[in-house]
Formats: structure tokens, sequence, C-alpha cells
């Protein structure tokens, strides 16, 4: 078994984009209908003006068109702020604690697994155990004295006897005293949020040594 510490340093990424957008010249706009009005207004014939409910309609149709026009870029410009509101309340995480709602590992028999585990206060002494579903303990790794953090333990499948356990889901938690002499818990699957970096639009939350992406946390507190 072997335990090792995970960095706790916190720091923030963010990727800009370039404004790549580009003029829609498919499309008529408001200027371009006011245009053809005025070309027809002027190329009217004088013995046949152009009757006044035509001009009324076509020009209510203008009004209607600015209109949509102006609700779109309300609506664009509503959307592009709440993504930012957003990005900023997932930066406001930063230092809390997010928990992924499960402290359960997959193990394939044979196979080496490794994981990390988050101790809130400093380890006086404590153990990492391993259970079965129905809570049995297959195996207890050591998590010696150390300052709080996040530390990574390697478990090779062996059960406290020396055997193979078998392939399937196995449970993670650990009970240690701390530096006081008080009776301490945790579990897998409980971090630190030590940074945020946003991916394509998409955020992601540092916890432990990997990213996460902030639909897979069930928590934050």
């Amino acid at each position: 078994m072997a335990i090792n510490s995970i960095g706790q340093n916190a720091a923030l990424y963010s990727n800009p984009q370039e404004d790549t957008s580009v003029k829609d010249n498919t499309a008529l706009g408001k200027d371009d209908f006011m245009t053809l009005l005025l070309v027809e207004l002027q190329h009217q014939d004088p013995t046949e003006p152009m009757d006044s409910d035509k001009i009324l309609t076509q020009t209510s149709q203008l009004a209607g068109l600015e209109a949509s026009e102006n609700t779109n870029k309300a609506l664009a410009d509503l959307a592009k702020s709440l993504g930012s509101a957003n990005q900023f309340s997932t930066i406001a995480a930063i230092g809390k604690t997010a928990d992924l709602g499960s402290n359960a590992i997959q193990h394939d028999e044979g196979a080496n697994d490794s994981f990390e585990v988050y101790f809130p206060k400093d380890i006086q002494e404590g153990t990492v155990q391993v259970l079965t579903r129905d809570g049995s303990v297959v195996k207890s790794l050591d998590v010696g004295t150390n300052p709080s953090g996040v530390y990574q333990f390697d478990w090779n499948g062996l059960d406290n006897s020396g055997n193979a356990v078998e392939s399937g889901l196995y449970y993670i938690t650990a009970s240690y005293t701390d530096s006081d002499g008080a009776a301490q818990k945790t579990r897998l699957g409980s971090y630190p949020i030590e940074s945020v970096k946003f991916d394509n639009g998409k955020a992601l939350v540092k916890l432990g040594s990997s990213y996460v992406p902030l639909e897979n946390i069930k928590e934050v507190y």
C-alpha cells in the first residue's frame, strides 16, 4: 500500500475564444426592406400611385421585423449574461467541498486499484477500509500520521488474508483520530474544490488530482 499526498493549490484557468462570427448576407433585414420600399415608391407609376393601405401594410411589416430583431438581440444578450453568471457562480465554489454522491470503486479481479481520500483534519492515526456491499471489511490500509489533505492509496486487490478478491463494486471509508484526539470519519467521493477551468464552455472542477464535469457533482457545501 502506498499513500501519496495530492497538492491543493487553487488555480483558475480559462480558454478565451476569438469572435469568429460572420454576418449572414443571405437574409434580408429591416434596412433592406426599407431600401426596397423606397425604391418601390420612387419607381411607382404617377398615374397609378401605390395604394396608401399597401404602404401602411408594408410599413407595419417593417416595424414588426424590427421588433423581432430587437427581441432576438435582447434574448441573445440575456443568454450570454446568464452564461457568464453561471461561470462566476462556479468560480465562487472554490474552497468549498464537493460530494460526488458515491464512495464505490469498480474492481477487476487480479488488478491493482488507486483511489483518493480527503481528510479534512490533521491525522494522528487512522485506517482506510475497503468494504463489500454488505459492509464486511475486505482490506484495511494504514493512513499513518499526516496533515490534512487529499491522499492517494494503492490497493493490490488482496484481502487481509492475502487472497485475491472477486470483481465487483467495493466501498471506501476511513476512520481516523485528529491531532486533538477526536474520532473522525471520511470516505471516497468527497473533496475540496481546488480550482475551476472551462473547456469549450463546459465547467470542470478540480477534485483531488482530477478534473470532474460540474454535472457529476451531487452536492456542494
